[in-house]
This record gives C-alpha cells, structure tokens and sequence, in this order.
C-alpha cells in the first residue's frame, strides 16, 4: 500500500504495517478518463466495521493515489490528510439501505493533476493504524486498457541460467503496438488488436523488463523482472570482518560488503557499481561456517560515493512473503531516501548525493577514502552523574533552522544557562522529516534531515570544548517498516514492499510482548538482535564521541508478556533486567564512563537493581533512570496542594543506593507546566496563578525544588524561559488536545518559536527565570553540599521544606542547606527549622540571616523562595567560571602567577571550597601570588577589584 510518512510518539500503541482486510467494491463506469466523473461503491459487509471502531458511525475514508500515464510519477492524494487523521473530504458516504459506501470525484480534480494513467486506493478508518485498512487497489484510466497476464506486474520471478521465459499481455480499443525492453535494451516489437506473446529464451543474466503498449497517443508501460539463481558459491569469508561495510585501510579501491540474511538462497549487489544491472560477478558469496553472506567490491574510485541495494531472495518464500526483496544495508552508516530526501535542503547538507534514478526503497551510500573528522576535544572528562544537569533537545523544535548550526550558533545559551548535558532526541535514520525521530529505520544511519555527520561531529565538539557532555535518545525496542530487518522478512500481501515480520523473521517478534506496541518489536533474546544492538552502540560512542545514551521505552525490552497484559509488562521481568544490564555492559566495555538512562517509568524493584548495578567499582557505574515528577511540580506551580507530594524526587525514595534518579519535572512527553498554570492555575481573586506573569514569577521557585535535589536532573527546552505553549499546539496555532489519543492531537506537529522570535531573553519576566536557573544550576554542579543526603519536610505540601546536609565536608565549608518555597496563593510563615543557630547565608544573592532560633518563621510571599546555606557559595558566585574577563598566568602554575588585572584582593579556594590562601595586594598589575607552598590539584582565584567587584578564574598548580 502507498504508506503515509508518519512521525510516531513513542508511546503510540501501534503497528503500522499490519495485516490487511480484503473488501469487495465497484467503480462506475468501469471505463473512464482523467475527467470523467466516477463513482467508488465498497460493500459495507466486507468492511469490518467493529475492529475498524466506525459501526455506530460508518466513518470511511478513502485513501489515495495516483500515477501518470508512463508510470513514472506518483503522487497522494491531497485530500488524504495524515495517515492517523483522514481528511473529512476523504470521507464516504454511507448508505444504510443498501449497507454500500460510495464517494464520487473527478480524478483530475481529485488529485490535482492531468494525465493519470492508473490510480490507487484503499479505504481504512479516520485512523488507519493497526489493521483499519483494506488492500491496495489498482484502477486502470482511459478507455485504453492493457493487462499483463503472466507474469504478475511488478513481480520478481526466480530462474535457473539458461532457463526460458514466457510473456504475455492484452488490451482493449483495438490494434496496438508492443515494445519489449531488458535491461533498457529493446528485445522484440510487435502489433496485435488483441493481445500480445513472447519467449525469451536462454536466459543467463539478470533481467529487468519493461513492455511498452501504445495506443494513438496514450502509452502504458507494464515493469517486471527476472532473476537467475547463481548458485550461490560457498567460500570462506576473510577474518575481521563485520556485518555491513568493511572499508579496505590499505586499499581505496575495495571494499567488502558482508549481510546476515538466514534462511534465504541467495543475494546479488546492485549498485552504482554495475550500473544497477547484476552480473553473476555481483552475486555473494557463503561463508560456510556463519552462514553470512559476503562480497569484496573492487574498482572503487576513492572519494567518489556509490549507492546499492542487497537483492536478497528466497526461492520458496512463505505465503504473503516477497521472493525477492531490494534493501538498503542494515548497517548503514548514511542511506538515501526517495520518499524523504527532496524536502531537505541544500542549507542544511550541501552536496547530498543524488538518489539512483530508476530505484526503489532506500539506498545505502559506500564511499572510500573518507577523511576522518578532526575532533578538537580528544580527552573529554565527562561531568559526574550526580551533578548532571541534561538539557533535552528536540533540534526540530529548537530554532526555525532546524539543524545542528542553530544548536551550535547558540552554544553561549548553554554556556549561561550552565547546563553540562545537552540530551539530542533521536537523530537516527528515521522516517519521514518532520519527527520526533522514535520512528526510526536505520539505528546506525544519521538522519539528514538537521544536517551532515561532520555537522554533528562538530556540535559535540563544541559541547565537549565547554564541558558539555552530549548525551542520545535511542529508540531500540522498536524500528519501523523500512528497516531492512524488517523486510527481509515479511508478510507482504498487498506487494509494495512493506509488511510486518514473519515468524521466520530472526530480529522481530510477529506480536509485540508488551503493551506498548510501537512500530515493530525487537526480540531482544535474539543473538541477532543483541549484536546487532551492540553494533549500533559502538557506532555512536566511537564515532561521534556520544557521551551517553537515554533508552527509549525499556518496558519494550521483554519476551514474557503480551500486547494485552499491562500488568505482565510492569512487573519485574528477569529477561528484561538481564538483557539492560548486558547492554549497559557493553557501553561501559567501549567507555566506563558512558553514561546509561533507561527511561523505564516502571516498578521500584527492576529500577532499583540498575541504578546500583556495579556503582561500587571505580569509575562508579549505575544505570541512571528517568524520574517523572511532572504532576506534582504541576500542582505545586499552580498552587494545588493535592497529589502534590514531590518525595520521589530523591533516589533514597526509591530505595536507590546511589544518586541514580534523574528527576524532571518537564520532559518532551508531558504537557507544559507553564500552559497548565495560565490555563488552571488556582486564584483567590487577588493573586491568580492564571496571569502569565504571576505564573512565571512561580517557575524560579520550581527551580529551586527541583534542580537542587540531589542527584542528576533533565530540563526540557525553554522550560528555563516559561514555555507556555502546549505541547498539543498544532501547526496552524491552535490547540488540540481534548481527544484524548494520539490521533489528531497535534503532539507531534513542529511548534512555533517565541522564545526567538518575541526575544524571551529580552522579557525580564521569563529572563529572571532563566537566570535564577543558572545560579541555582552553578551551586548544583560545583557545590559538595548538592552532593550530600536530602530531606523533604512537607513535601507532600504547598510549603516545601527541603534540607540538604553532606556530612563529610567540614563545618568551616558550605555543608548545610536548607531550601523553602511557599507555593500557596497567599502569603505563608514557614517554619525552616535550620540545622543550627547562627549566621546563614542567602545563595541566590549573599545576604544574610542572623538565626537565633531555627523554628523561628520566615514570611514568603506566594511563589517566593528562599536558598540558605551555613556558609557562602564560594565556588558559585554570581559571575562564576567568567575566565575570559581575566585570565591569570603561567597557568599551570608552578611557584607564582599574576594577573592581567590590578586587584585589592586575591582569595585561593580549593575545589572542595575551602580557603587555602589570601593576599592584599596595593593594586599592583605586576603583583606576584606566591603558591610554592600548595600541593598539585586545581584551584580557584577569587579577586577583587577596589569597588569590591569579584571575578573567577581557575588555575593548575603542577
């Protein structure tokens, strides 16, 4: 069936390419032109209208195509709408004394164009997801009509060499002339009133045909082919080499291509190479012992791109299962689309190369003699987790460019926000361009659609040169219909090349065993699928230097439940804890450093188990988990006190042995806080919540209750400036988001942006929360304290009390923090209970508070905050890290340094924030700071000038 490019939620429970239901139907007239009205009548019992969901409605919808009188040019419908929302100009009518539907059009006006030579339909439900559709079916136009009686149009047929092979057609309207082409050679001519008839005989090399039928001055072409069994040659593969692409290190010339393709007889390349015309020279050779298929390519012309497809055949194929299936590499590292690749453009990857013309389904590109990327950053040092602050990109929604420049032209937006992650949402081959990536097709390929792969090199080159590490979304439970996995081995009833697996499939199960069925579902006790997992991971640590990986649904990761049992698919599964652990395994054998995230939102029990998993050894391991706290921190900023308790913001309430939980109180799946609070917001008539900029005076204070929890935390983008769009906004500006289901809510559509284009940075509202942020953000991650134990009083309560002690530092040092913030919708005295008596400090701005009674209330304001620490941040002042206003040298330092600058005072920090030296100095530019006496370590300077103001620089002391 001609397929809708779809960009899929992750959660979406849906198999795209399922099976398909047959109807029965009629067209008058049965001969018709491009400007002949017609009429489609589809027999209402041959619908199943119950598991379609339309029996009280009898909501039909007619899907679309059509093709030009060559064949050559096919187009949708523009009356289709989205594959999960038909347009209502699609829609039948239904005849309820009849039990018929019906739809009447004029196909040129219908699909917008002249010259149709055939058109396309099926019909399906207004969500055609799941098995809501009927088969392909294929109408002939013009009172001109030919058939290909034998073989099918468009099959493959499978021969021994030397074999003959028969031909034949028909057609209507009287005499016409008949061209036979193989291989774009005409091979035989003819003429007939009535039909057509020809033998090829001693067939020795591939075939593609193509029988042209012309009639006065409309043509119709009829395409199919035939391929020579090869005899497949048994032959030892060479050692070293690896599934996919194997480039030659010494010689530029070769390249030796490898596939694992079980249970099929044989497999030709097709390429660039040989001019897409297969020689048995083309055909792959067996390795005897692993079964893979191989072939070294030679005459490769270095820096030149070829393009090829596996031709991969199965001489006895199941029912519903192609014989022959054309596919793009599993493995490849960079693929060519001829459904995608003509709405990206030039800005962002100049010099694509061009897609095969004559081609179909993906290629894969091959290209010797590549220059490396020159990596500027070589030794990165990863932040710690437990001082991870992830800032989580969809690089489509980001900017208006859509591509890795715009992240990279706004590194400086990170930089001051102090962020030390950036988490990519999927940029692997996906389908279609307009996605949130979670349908992916090629786990190992970049995407192009935000730009090249030196491109994305560079953006993480740039992070790592300011210490920010980049970590990727994968979405490896699932991968969608044109996965080459996936078509190798498929149900394929309608024939165009896309289905869903078989149950010889070696990757994929036939039935997801889970209850939320996205695409199609990886068996992940599969050795196939295990290697083929691990291949993808090595690929994006070693290739481009990807700091950690976020696993998209890991509920997905079990074979022991049902798409029907969701009490199965949250209960702790021994196979899915095992096969996580494995793959985490594998990413810490490459890097032991790598970061692992599961996004699992499941049971305590399995969660528990990785986040301690291995945090003993030395470097420290530890599944990190995503922690949703979206409706809690939701109430808490509109100012409801109810299913507010923010406890589980802390690992230790997950029984977490280690800071393992990355809590968010935003992520790309939930709904906006800041839309919630001007839409719902509570009110007691003088102060409401639902006034945008009361509503953004309360998302500071969120901040702070969030962000300085221990333990790493995520930030989804422009929550930092008080996104108020909803995440349901479509793309013409409304929002939909009353449906309740994915359909038609408009989740996924690319959203406006107002925090460019209405400058947000320039709004001293949304600024101030943005600049709140990164202070609190600059004490997370370089305070100790932030690294000790938390305890929430209240926390189920619109006045939060939270205190953070970490014991092991020394009382001179900031090691006690005590967090409140008053969330009512009226003025509150809250009690903070310090840990002691005596003078504490104000974090966000350095002043103090002389406490002679730690329950002595403190009166804040609605939405006000307050961050008290026993001593001042000195490692996170206010212009912290802002080295390039100073600099200091030598650095490193062996007995001295001086600085570019006169300052009055010169104060020596350690990194754990003692004060380890201090000078006076009478503002002498040439000053000398003796540091002979300080052993090896970092250290931070502190100077002053004569007003008093203070800047930061690190120095090394050798």
């Amino acid at each position: 069936m001609k397929k809708t490019l779809l960009s899929i939620f992750l959660l979406m429970a849906v198999t795209v390419f399922a099976q398909v239901q047959t109807v029965t139907y009629s067209i008058s007239p049965t001969a018709f032109e491009d400007t002949t009205p017609i009429t489609i009548t589809i027999n209402g019992s041959s619908v199943n209208e119950t598991s379609w969901g339309i029996a009280a409605t009898h909501a039909l919808y007619l899907w679309s195509w059509s093709f030009d009188v060559n064949d050559t040019n096919q187009s949708d419908s523009p009356s289709n709408g989205s594959w999960t929302a038909s347009n209502e100009a699609a829609k039948f009518t239904y005849n309820a004394g009849t039990d018929t539907y019906t739809k009447t059009f004029t196909p040129s006006v219908y699909f917008a164009r002249n010259g149709i030579g055939r058109i396309g339909f099926l019909v399906k439900a207004k969500d055609g997801t799941g098995d809501k559709k009927s088969q392909d079916i294929i109408v002939e136009v013009g009172s001109f009509q030919a058939s290909l009686t034998s073989p099918a149009e468009n099959s493959t047929t499978i021969i021994a060499s030397g074999a003959n092979f028969n031909i034949t057609a028909t057609n209507t309207n009287g005499a016409a002339s008949y061209i036979l082409k193989s291989n774009g050679a005409t091979i035989n001519t003819n003429t007939s009133t009535s039909g057509y008839s020809y033998t090829h005989t001693n067939i020795t090399n591939n075939q593609s045909y193509e029988l042209i039928i012309t009639q006065g001055a409309t043509t119709i072409v009829k395409k199919f082919s035939v391929v020579v069994n090869p005899n497949t040659v048994s032959q030892a593969m060479p050692t070293g080499l690896v599934d996919g692409i194997n480039y030659n290190s010494s010689d530029a010339t070769k390249a030796t291509l490898v596939l694992d393709a079980p249970l099929k007889d044989f497999v030709y390349v097709a390429g660039s190479f040989n001019n897409w015309q297969p020689t048995s020279a083309y055909a792959m050779k067996k390795d005897p012992v692993s079964g893979k298929f191989w072939l070294e390519l030679t005459g490769l012309v270095s820096g030149v791109n070829n393009t090829y497809q596996y031709w991969v055949v199965d001489a006895t194929p199941l029912a519903n299962s192609p014989a022959m299936v054309k596919t793009a590499d599993p493995y490849s590292t960079l693929v060519l689309s001829p459904y995608d690749d003509a709405g990206i453009p030039a800005s962002k990857y100049p010099n694509m190369p061009a897609y095969p013309g004559g081609q179909n389904f993906e290629v894969t590109v091959l290209k010797t003699g590549q220059s490396p990327y020159n990596w500027q950053v070589t030794n990165f040092v990863k932040p710690e987790k437990e001082k991870l602050v992830v800032y989580e990109v969809l690089v489509r929604d980001f900017d208006a460019a859509r591509n890795y420049q715009s992240l990279i032209d706004k590194i400086d937006y990170f930089k001051n926000l102090k962020i030390n992650a950036i988490e990519l949402m999927p940029v692997m081959e996906f389908e279609g361009n307009e996605s949130w990536g979670y349908n992916t097709s090629f786990h190992m390929a970049l995407d192009k659609f935000y730009g090249t792969s030196d491109k994305l090199k560079e953006l993480i080159d740039v992070c790592h040169q300011n210490g920010i590490a980049v970590i990727l979304d994968v979405a490896l439970n699932h991968a969608f219909g044109r996965n080459p996995m996936v078509r190798m081995w498929m149900n394929d009833p309608d024939g165009d090349g896309f289905g869903s697996p078989t149950a010889e499939n070696p990757y994929f199960n036939t039935a997801a065993t889970h209850t939320y069925s996205v695409g199609e579902d990886f068996n992940h006790q599969s050795l196939k699928t295990q290697n083929y997992v691990e291949r993808v991971v090595k690929q994006w640590i070693e290739e481009y230097k990807i700091d950690g990986f976020r696993w998209d649904l890991t509920k997905g990761f079990t074979q022991a439940c049902t798409a029907s049992d969701e009490n199965c698919t949250n209960a702790y599964q021994q196979d899915r804890v095992d096969i996580l652990k494995k793959y985490a395994d594998y990413s810490w054998s490459l890097d032991p450093t790598h970061y692992t995230i599961f996004e699992h939102l499941g049971t305590d029990a399995e969660e528990k188990e990785w986040a301690d998993y291995r945090v003993t050894e030395a470097p420290s391991k530890g599944i990190m988990m995503w922690g949703k706290m979206t409706n809690p921190y939701n109430q808490l900023s509109m100012g409801y006190s109810s299913d507010s308790n923010i406890s589980r913001m802390t690992s230790a309430s997950r029984g977490f042995t280690a800071n393992r939980l990355m809590g968010y109180a935003e992520s790309h799946d939930e709904e906006r806080l800041m839309y919630k609070n001007v839409q719902y917001g509570a009110t007691n008539g003088t102060y409401n919540v639902k006034t945008l900029n009361t509503a953004l005076s309360r998302m500071s204070a969120i901040g702070a209750v969030s962000l300085l929890v221990p333990g790493p935390k995520m930030i989804w983008h422009f929550g930092e400036l008080g996104m108020d769009d909803s995440i349901f906004t479509c793309n013409n500006g409304t929002v939909n988001d009353d449906s309740g289901t994915i359909s038609g809510d408009c989740k996924l559509d690319t959203k406006p942006q107002p925090q460019w284009t209405e400058n947000w940075l320039g709004d001293s509202n949304r600024n101030k929360i943005y600049n709140d942020w990164a202070k609190m953000i600059t004490l997370k991650t370089v305070e100790p304290v932030f690294l000790g134990t938390p305890t929430m009083i209240n926390a189920n309560s619109l006045t939060v009390n939270i205190k953070i002690t970490n014991s092991s530092l020394a009382a001179t040092q900031l090691k006690d923090v005590v967090i409140l913030a008053n969330f009512e919708i009226t003025a509150q005295n809250l009690v903070p209970n310090f840990q002691y008596t005596g003078t504490w400090y104000n974090l966000m701005d350095s002043t103090t508070l002389n406490v002679a009674d730690v329950a002595a209330p403190i009166n804040l304001a609605p939405g006000e905050y307050r961050i008290y620490g026993n001593k001042q941040a000195n490692l996170a002042i206010e212009n912290f890290e802002k080295g390039n206003l100073i600099s200091l040298y030598p650095n490193p330092v062996a007995d001295y340094f001086t600085l570019s600058f006169a300052a009055s005072k010169v104060e020596i920090y350690a990194i754990t924030g003692q004060l380890v030296k201090s000078f006076k100095t009478s503002s002498n530019v040439d000053f000398q700071f003796q540091v002979n006496d300080l052993t090896t370590g970092l250290y931070l300077v502190k100077a002053y000038n004569e007003e008093n103001k203070v800047q930061v620089v690190k120095f090394i002391k050798k």
